[in-house]
This record gives C-alpha cells, sequence and structure tokens, in this order.
C-alpha cells in the first residue's frame, strides 16, 4: 500500500522522484524502493513524506483512506450532541490518540452501557 500511495501522491503533485529524494537527503535510487515496494521509509521519513503530502501516515501506510491529515484529527463525523457538550467533545477529540488496546477497552465499556441502556 504505501508504495502505490507515495507513487500516486508524487504524480498528484507532478514530482519527481529526484526532487523527492532531495526533499529527504537520499539517492534518487534509494527513493524509487520505496516505491516499488523494494524498501521501507524509517518512522522520521515517513514523517517527512506525510508532512509534505499533507496527509497522515496512516493513509501513507494504508490504515486510513482519509487523505487530508487536517480531517484525520478532526471532529469529522461531529453532530450536535457533541459540539454542544464539551465534555464529550474533548472526549471525542482524544479517541485518535488511543492505542489497539484503549480502544478495545473502551469498546467493552460501550458494549455495558448499551446493554445497561436497554434495559
Amino acid at each position: 500500500m504505501l508504495a502505490s500511495r507515495l507513487k500516486y501522491l508524487r504524480n498528484k503533485h507532478k514530482k519527481t522522484q529526484q526532487d523527492l529524494a532531495v526533499l529527504l537527503g537520499i539517492s534518487r535510487q534509494g527513493y524509487a524502493k520505496y516505491e516499488n515496494g523494494l524498501g521501507e521509509p524509517d518512522n522520521s521519513t515517513l514523517v517527512k513524506l506525510a508532512d509534505f503530502y499533507e496527509v497522515s501516515t496512516d493513509y501513507l501506510l494504508g490504515r486510513t483512506d482519509i487523505t487530508e491529515a487536517s480531517l484525520y484529527t478532526q471532529n469529522i463525523f461531529e453532530f450536535p450532541t457533541f459540539a454542544n457538550t464539551p465534555e464529550l467533545n474533548t472526549f471525542y477529540k482524544e479517541l485518535p490518540t488511543f492505542d489497539e488496546e484503549g480502544v478495545k477497552r473502551l469498546m467493552k465499556i460501550w458494549e455495558i452501557i448499551k446493554k445497561d441502556f436497554k434495559k
């Protein structure tokens, strides 16, 4: 997924592999390996690419299809209950910071709440 997204974004921005190599401080051949799936950038390089293209690292890695980094961290599913309740809005904004274990725990808690609500 990373290789195809890098190639797609580079072409969309009308850049050459050499342009990206210069930006990253690596050889063109080194960058070409990323686009051909023969190598992967380290974390700091991945962040540079995400910043340059204004996408999230999750988008580059194929974990989301949301292309704009700012949308990924904002309330893209905001609705009046969240907008009008500061505590819920704050909670919702913090959700993207949870790790996998935290999300699993929240899901278990939510199931308990739903069962209690239905009674």
